[in-house]
């Protein structure tokens, strides 16, 4: 099924920008920046919105303004408004299981214990639309996982974190101008 809806997860507000969470987020603003799609606040949706043409014809961007853990209150009224199948919809988010800069997309899964994703998952009853994990690595030593995923990015990362980000728009290109098996056959980590 062809993507129409690319939705990006993160907290508002600039206590949570640049922070690992926000990555979602960071992702819809390159490409809101490579298609001139700008994005304004909709209250219809409880988040930042812009339409216009991508790599495969007309597209939708969402950032929902929400708070994590209510994601899926934006992107249930973006559905519901645009009377979209959820597997029209890819959702764009950080994982921090995943090492940083490695990316993994999937038609479809669980959320992996992700409150965004849970969010999601529970507004739309079911969990079958493509995803895109942005990996942000685990926490070091004692740092908790909540402390981690709101943290910001250590210099190392942060110098990498262009390449992240632009690597995460590029494999949504090929989604939407092939489809989400050509890109996770071209972007997901090769098993050893």
């Amino acid at each position: 099924m062809a993507i129409e809806l690319i939705v990006g997860l993160g907290n508002p507000g600039p206590k949570y920008t640049d922070t690992r969470h926000n990555c979602g987020f960071m992702a819809i603003d390159r490409l809101s920046d490579r298609w001139k799609i700008p994005l304004n606040p909709e209250k219809r949706f409880q988040g930042d919105y812009g339409e216009g043409v991508g790599p495969a014809g007309k597209l939708r961007l969402l950032k929902p303004k929400t708070y994590m853990n209510l994601s899926g209150q934006s992107v249930r009224a973006a559905i519901d408004w645009f009377k979209l199948d959820p597997a029209s919809v890819l959702v764009v988010y950080d994982d921090m299981d995943l090492p940083f800069g490695r990316l993994r997309l999937r038609l479809s899964g669980s959320a992996g214990g992700h409150n965004g994703m849970k969010s999601i998952i529970q507004h739309l009853g079911q969990q079958n639309f493509p995803r895109l994990r942005l990996g942000v690595g685990a926490p070091d030593g004692d740092r908790d996982a909540i402390g981690h995923v709101l943290g910001r990015f250590t210099p190392e990362e942060k110098a990498h974190l262009p390449e992240l980000i632009d690597t995460s728009a590029d494999a949504i290109e090929l989604c939407l101008r092939q489809d989400v098996p050509a890109a996770m056959n071209r972007y997901n980590p090769k098993s050893s």
